[in-house]
């Protein structure tokens, strides 16, 4: 199993592992950045030696996304003592009936627990989880498992919005380098954003990233468009092209190719890059990528099944815990100071003094969230969300729950 990633050789993606496993019923707060997490009932438990893992991939290792779970997979096995025998992987798996046949495929050749890294694969694997209720089946980025009322079913993501914060720091400190080494006025710092979907985890993701920018540059702006596809180079590079000719001196993605950073580099544009180091296409214009580390969740539910422990029915962890960072920072580009200010940042989100979505820090349509929601009708649902001056991403799910488009963002759909 294992793989040539030289993409993922620059990444350094650290493994931590947990300290245990939910029981029976338990709900963990503590070690999963807040997030509620229920354990599912606990079973009996399996000798290293007997456990078959199976996990399915949307793309393959020259997409950046799943050469991240790739390499999460890679050092859970190590950190386990798993033989590459003892893995089967499916890349390139449609988000159609294909992955309910490649899910029941890896519960038929004695799989004990199998994971889907893509969005669109959740009703699939909760229909083969139904048929197969002694194998455990993970979902990452998906939102059902909690109500499937399938004790076998699992979502798990990490909290990414704290890493896309910490890049949008990055993004707005090369904007004030810009602005005073007289490239652009501050009314131009304008930032474009190749976006997938109009999905709340795109949207999560772009605005912590603005976010991240307008805590050092106030007077930044920023213009997404949308590829409607997850793995897409050259239309990336196109919504990329078209951000650039639109007036914007510096572009972001949550698109899992390296066509907009490659964009970037013809056009002489800044870019802050996504799940791997993006400096191989833009080494001259690459800052840094928001990523995720996936070998902490997977080390942790392949050890609940070998313990015969529970695992959480959603789980999500971030800076603290090790399961999110940014790739090393580009010195040759990144403004001055940048490192110093990066560290500084991810302290606050390792000890909790810093929250992404402080509700002081932006507003929508020109009112704080808070008067939104006791306004009621559309707004109301997020009062479950906001409390202590900030939304509480995904703490009451694993998945991204913040959907709203903040002042000083403009969404382009078409």
């Amino acid at each position: 199993m294992k793989k040539i990633l030289s993409m993922l050789l620059v990444m350094g993606l650290s493994v931590s592992m947990l300290a245990g496993c939910g029981a029976e019923g338990e709900t963990d707060t503590a070690e999963n950045n807040g997030t509620a997490t229920v354990g599912t009932e606990s079973g009996e438990a399996t000798a290293a030696s007997d456990i078959k893992v199976g996990i399915m991939y949307i793309g393959d290792e020259n997409e950046g996304y799943t050469a991240a779970h790739m390499a999460g997979i890679d050092a859970m096995m190590e950190n386990l003592g798993l033989s590459e025998a003892q893995v089967i992987e499916k890349t390139v798996v449609p988000e159609d009936e294909s992955c309910y046949d490649a899910a029941v495929d890896l519960a038929e050749q004695g799989c004990n627990i199998i994971f889907g890294n893509s969005f669109g694969y959740e009703t699939y694997m909760m229909q083969a989880a139904g048929e197969y209720p002694d194998v455990e089946f993970c979902h990452a980025t998906g939102y059902q498992a909690a109500s499937s009322g399938l004790a076998n079913m699992h979502n798990y993501f990490t909290a990414v919005y704290e890493s896309r914060y910490v890049s949008g720091v990055v993004a707005g400190l090369k904007l004030n380098e810009m602005i005073a080494d007289g490239t652009i006025t501050e009314a131009e710092a304008k930032m474009g954003y190749v976006g997938a979907f109009p999905y709340a985890e795109v949207i999560s993701g772009f605005t912590s990233f603005y976010l991240g920018a307008k805590s050092v540059c106030p007077s930044v702006t920023m213009e997404v468009q949308y590829t409607n596809s997850w793995a897409d180079m050259s239309g990336e590079a196109e919504i990329a092209s078209k951000l650039i000719d639109d007036g914007c001196v510096l572009i972001s993605q949550h698109a899992d190719t390296t066509g907009a950073p490659s964009a970037c580099e013809e056009k002489g544009v800044p870019c802050v890059g996504y799940n791997v180091d993006m400096t191989s296409v833009a080494p001259d214009c690459a800052l840094t990528s928001a990523s995720i580390n996936w070998a902490p969740y997977y080390t942790y539910a392949v050890e609940c099944v070998m313990k015969g422990e529970a695992i959480a029915t959603d789980w999500c962890q971030g800076y603290a815990e090790g399961a999110d960072k940014i790739t090393d920072l580009n010195t040759a580009v990144v403004a001055e100071g940048t490192s110093e200010k990066v560290a500084e940042v991810e302290a606050a989100l390792k000890d909790g003094s810093l929250h992404v979505f402080d509700t002081t820090t932006f507003t929508v349509n020109g009112s704080s969230l808070e008067d939104l929601i006791a306004q009621g009708g559309d707004y109301e649902k997020y009062g479950a969300y906001v409390s202590d001056g900030y939304f509480h991403e995904s703490e009451l799910a694993s998945a991204p729950a913040f959907d709203l488009v903040i002042d000083g963002i403009t969404s382009v759909t078409e």
